[in-house]
C-alpha cells in the first residue's frame, strides 16, 4: 500500500509517517518544506514541496505512483507577526489570505493532480486535517475570523470534492478531520486554558485517525469526523 503524507515534518504528520511505518507492507511519501526531519526507513521516501506553489504540487504527482490513502496535515494558525484575531478590530487582510493560502489552497490543490493516483478498484481515502472552529453551526463564541473562515472554506471545498468524486471516482473516500488540541508547536501558546486530559499527543491523534480510516469506506465520503469517531456538523 502506498501512502503520502503532507506535512509530514509537523507534529501530527510526523507521528502519521511513523504510525504507517510500523506495517511492512506499506510504503511511505511523506514531504517537509524547509528543514527534512532525521528519520530513514527503508519503505519512507522523502520530498521538499512547497504546498502553496502549484508547479511543486504538480512535480510530486509526476513522481508518485498510484496511492491508496493521501492525507494533507499541513496547515497555520498563527505566523510570526499575527495571532488569532480576538476582534474583528485587529483583522489584517494579509494574515487573512496566508490562512487562505496554507489551509485551503493545498487541498485543492492536491485534488487537482492526485485525483487519477486514487482511483483504485478498492477503497482508497483523501484527508484533510481540518478543525472544529471551521464548523459554522458550532460558532458560539465568534473570533479568530481568519482561521475560522479559512477551515470553513477548507470544510466547504472538501465537501464539493466528495461529491463530484462520488460520481467519478466512486471509490475514494473524502474525508475531512478534526484531530483536537494537540500537543504541537502550531498550539502551543494556546495550551493554558485546555481541561485536563484534552491535550493530546501527536502519536493518540494518528492513532485516532488511522482508526476512522480503516473503519471507514467510499460510502463515507463527505463526512466531518473527530478524533473520537464522532460526526461533526458542517
Amino acid at each position: 500500500m502506498n501512502v503520502l503524507i503532507v506535512g509530514g515534518s509537523g507534529g501530527i504528520g510526523l507521528a502519521l509517517v511513523k504510525h504507517y511505518l510500523t506495517s511492512n507492507d506499506v510504503n511511505v511519501f511523506a514531504t517537509y518544506r524547509t528543514q527534512k526531519p532525521f528519520l530513514n526507513h527503508p519503505n519512507l521516501a522523502w520530498y521538499k514541496v512547497n504546498v502553496t506553489v502549484e508547479s511543486d504540487i504538480e512535480e510530486l504527482a509526476n513522481q508518485l505512483p498510484s496511492l491508496r490513502l493521501l492525507i494533507n496535515a499541513v496547515g497555520m494558525l498563527h505566523d510570526g507577526e499575527h495571532n488569532p484575531e480576538k476582534s474583528i478590530k485587529e483583522f489584517n487582510s494579509d494574515f487573512f489570505n496566508k490562512n487562505i493560502a496554507i489551509n485551503v489552497t493545498p487541498s485543492l490543490l492536491l485534488a487537482t493532480y492526485f485525483s487519477k493516483h486514487l482511483t483504485a478498484k478498492s477503497t482508497s481515502h483523501f484527508i484533510t486535517i481540518s478543525a472544529k472552529i471551521g464548523s459554522i453551526e458550532d460558532n458560539r463564541l465568534g473570533g479568530w475570523v481568519s482561521y475560522r473562515s479559512s477551515k470553513a472554506a477548507l470544510n466547504m471545498a472538501m465537501k464539493t470534492i466528495s461529491i463530484e468524486w462520488r460520481f467519478k471516482q466512486a471509490n475514494t473516500c473524502v474525508l475531512v478531520f478534526h484531530p483536537g488540541t494537540t500537543d504541537t508547536e502550531l498550539s502551543k501558546r494556546f495550551q493554558r486554558n485546555v481541561p485536563e486530559g484534552k491535550l493530546f499527543t501527536p502519536e493518540y491523534v494518528a492513532n485516532c485517525l488511522s482508526r476512522i480510516i480503516r473503519d471507514t469506506s467510499s460510502s463515507d465520503t463527505g463526512k466531518f469526523y473527530s478524533y473520537d469517531g464522532s460526526i461533526l456538523p458542517w
